[in-house]
């Protein structure tokens, strides 16, 4: 215990017992006598007693019936109390332990004795004190902790948005600069990446290639596509935008932006450990103009060499390049376009993907600008 003396209060109507007690613990705590459990309540006004010896045969109000009260009074339910009794038997001591008391101390009590058992009670008490402010202490750094986490995690939120948001927005700008350069109308970009969402929810929805889908993200995925043409910005303007048909040799030239697109993401990965989504832009540049019959470029994929990624862009840019003008033709209708990919079934394209694209094909027709 500290070096803080206590108050002790003896409730006892016996004034020999009061002064045997007194006597006992006056060099100890500061002690109060009191000799009826009305004058105790009275005192209990003015004063808070670390433990309360409470004689349980008075007149007027016995004992159980004093702590009955003092246990039902807030103020007062928390003052450590001891019976004195000169009774002995197990069923006296089992109602008052019952009642809240905390020791059965029978009458006539020897002092040392006293003494050592309230040293002991206050012992634990104080102990038990301690450990609940501690346990106060310590919730109340976990609840100032986690106030700190909620905040450090919504400024983290709040900032990797303005990330992403700045992410996307200089993809958009490098995807747009390529689509300029490449004397597109304009939502090349947007619509391959809308169809490519087209195609992917059709396969979910029949439950087809799941093996192959499995752990794709697809938001990032979506996200990514729109470097599949990225390799262009890297193509003469001559042979990118010639309104006629091209020769061999310009046609090889106009073909290496499959091999540059890859070459330019792979310098990016090199300066950063972002992976997944650089992953899959590599596959997108790489492989939308493989074909399934193996005719395609720039490896001459055959069937399902070809990524999943790749066959699914392979529509989506197809179907775009149909229904848009450039420079060498003029768009197709929808109903036209989608004759065509149908028609590519087994050759140009995935036979799978095509019978899913014949189910969600309106769904490709988004309005123009």
């Amino acid at each position: 215990m500290n070096d803080e003396r206590k108050v002790i209060m003896i409730v006892d109507d016996n004034i020999a017992n009061l002064r045997i007690a007194k006597n006992s613990l006056a060099d100890f705590y500061d002690v109060f006598t009191v000799p009826s459990a009305a004058k105790m309540f009275d005192l209990l006004e003015r004063n808070k007693p670390e433990l309360i010896l409470l004689d349980i045969d008075m007149p007027e109000m016995n004992g159980y019936e004093a702590l009955k009260i003092l246990k039902e009074r807030p103020e007062t339910r928390d003052i450590l109390v001891i019976f004195l009794t000169g009774k002995s038997d197990s069923e006296s001591e089992l109602e008052g332990l019952s009642l809240g008391a905390v020791d059965y101390i029978s009458k006539p009590f020897m002092p040392p004795l006293l003494k050592k058992r309230i040293e002991l009670h206050l012992t634990v008490e104080e102990q038990k004190r301690r450990l609940e402010n501690q346990a106060r202490v310590l919730e109340e750094h976990q609840a100032e902790l986690r106030k700190f986490n909620e905040n450090l995690q919504k400024m983290v939120e709040e900032k990797t948005g303005k990330v992403v948001e700045l992410q996307r927005a200089i993809l958009k700008t490098v995807a747009d600069l390529v689509e300029s350069r490449d004397d597109i109308t304009g939502g090349h970009v947007e619509r391959t990446q809308h169809g490519l969402g087209v195609l992917i929810e059709g396969l979910e929805d029949l439950g087809l290639y799941r093996e192959q889908m499995e752990g794709w993200d697809k938001d990032l995925m979506l996200q990514s596509s729109q470097l599949h043409d990225v390799g262009k910005i890297a193509i003469v303007d001559s042979i990118l935008n010639k309104p006629g048909r091209l020769t061999q040799d310009e046609f090889e030239e106009i073909k290496k932006h499959t091999t540059i697109g890859v070459q330019i993401i792979e310098r990016i990965e090199a300066n950063t450990s972002e992976s997944d989504f650089l992953k899959y832009a590599k596959i997108f540049a790489g492989t939308h103009q493989e074909k399934w019959d193996g005719t395609g470029y720039p490896k001459g994929l055959v069937g399902e060499e070809i990524p999943l990624q790749g066959r699914l862009m392979a529509i989506a840019d197809v179907y775009d390049a149909l229904i848009s003008d450039r420079p060498y033709k003029k768009a197709l209708p929808h109903e036209e376009a989608v004759r065509v990919i149908l028609e590519g079934k087994g050759t140009h394209f995935d036979p799978v993907l095509t019978d899913v694209f014949e189910q969600v094909a309106d769904q490709f027709a988004v309005p123009r600008d």
